[in-house]
């Protein structure tokens, strides 16, 4: 008798071990008919199959060519364009922007901020941007953030996260009258301690900017000591370093230094993005702040007068340093420093961008790049996104039309999906 409910017993745990292992087993989709872009510039394939497992891709080429499980969903994506999906290097969720949204979000408590994160973390997926680069949030929000959304809680794009950003006393992003990070050692152990949070990067705050009121864009407000010291002290632990710059002088200091990547680089001059073409220094150039593409916007949520004026004179320098970045050939990765799925001119912000590159000298395809692949490699991620190729995760858009050709392609999104998740559907509209 003991054997037999021990058989019985066996019996039972076999079952439910099988019964789980079915219930885990990857759901398997199939992705036909479409075209996809080749981001290396060869030409594109068509009547493509994509097989997706799960959350990664299994298979990529030519319908025939990739065996189809009976099981397996179908997509059908015939006429369209398939490109992986957009990434954004600049990005802030919890953005407070001089004028009405800056005095309606003054007492904003920790959990009000949380929601606002998510709701717009949501947002910008629906909106076809499956990854972003969080550069500079309040509270570690943005941490809590990336967790949830890893764990399937909410919705929103994988996240790279700076945490808090690393600020001077009297420099941007400061306060009047409160003191921030000064010295080298101050801000060593600011740095350490966003990396003990958790942070993919660590961001430092160089020059002016123009979103503060007071320090000169053009000027190098943090010191060699403290731009070598916080490099030195994140490179240790392997985590990356950028630095909001709008200056040739700190930006060069910061080169010297090793830093990774500069954000906005507003009057950088053609011998410093020479020398970051050298040291393979990225630049997000976030050329759409500065740009008329905005002018409705801030006038909208009543930005006063000194901020209009700052970046109106900032924005022709802006445009030139990005002309003589695409024409230098300095790896650039698309970052907004708007909210990514934000409306601009017809579009959303992302797209707005990687059509001003392309108003700048880019290619159609360089611009794609610079929002898929490039910011892949600047991330230190292209062997899981940023590309529709075997092992990477199924991040992908469907196109109508091809925006290797016309960057402007990407205003007509049809079909978002990110991990093999379909978020956005209109194949049928």
């Amino acid at each position: 008798m003991k054997k037999f409910y021990t058989a019985i017993i066996f019996t039972i745990a076999v079952f439910l071990a099988t019964a789980t292992q079915a219930t885990e087993t990857p759901s398997v989709t199939a992705v036909i008919g479409g075209t996809i872009v080749d981001l290396e510039g060869k030409a594109p394939l068509p009547d493509a199959v994509i097989l997706i497992e799960g959350e990664r891709i299994t298979a990529v080429g030519k319908a025939g060519d990739v065996a189809i499980p009976a099981s397996a969903e179908i997509i059908d994506a015939t006429g369209r364009w398939l490109i992986p999906g957009l990434m954004n290097m600049h990005v802030h969720l919890g953005l407070k922007l001089p004028g009405k949204t800056e005095a309606e979000l003054a007492n904003e408590t920790e959990a009000e901020l949380a929601l606002r994160m998510a709701d717009n973390a949501r947002k910008i997926l629906l909106a076809g941007i499956t990854t972003i680069r969080l550069t500079g949030e309040e509270k570690h929000a943005d941490l809590a953030l990336r967790k949830a959304i890893a764990k399937g809680q909410t919705i929103g794009p994988r996240i790279f996260s700076s945490g808090e950003p690393l600020a001077i006393t009297g420099g941007h992003g400061s306060e009047k009258g409160k003191t921030y990070y000064d010295g080298p050692y101050e801000l060593i152990k600011a740095a350490r301690k966003e990396i003990s949070a958790g942070a993919d990067w660590i961001k430092i705050l160089i020059s002016g900017g123009i979103a503060t009121n007071g320090g000169d864009i053009a000027q190098a407000l943090m010191t060699p000591e403290e731009i070598n010291a916080v490099i030195d002290a994140a490179h240790r632990f392997g985590t990356k370093v950028t630095a909001h710059s709008g200056s040739s002088a700190a930006t060069n200091i910061a080169i010297d230094a090793g830093i990774d990547c500069i954000e906005h680089g507003y009057f950088l001059d053609r011998k410093t993005l020479r020398k970051m073409q050298k040291h393979g220094t990225w630049l997000v150039p976030t050329i759409l702040v500065s740009q008329p593409a905005l002018a409705p916007f801030f006038i909208e949520i009543g930005s006063p007068e000194w901020y209009m004026k700052r970046r109106e004179s900032v924005g022709k320098q802006h445009w030139k340093a990005l002309q003589m970045a695409i024409k230098e050939g300095v790896n650039i990765g698309l970052g907004t420093d708007q909210l990514p799925s934000a409306p601009t001119e017809g579009t959303t912000a992302t797209v707005r961008e990687a059509e001003y590159y392309v108003e700048a000298g880019m290619t159609p395809l360089q611009a794609l790049r610079s929002a898929t692949i490039q910011t892949a490699r600047l991330l230190d991620a292209d062997k899981d996104m940023g590309s529709l190729a075997a092992g990477k995760y199924a991040d992908m858009l469907v196109l109508d039309s091809d925006p290797g050709k016309d960057i402007s392609a990407l205003r007509h999104i049809k079909l978002v999906m990110k991990g093999g998740r379909v978020y956005q559907n209109r194949l049928n509209q």
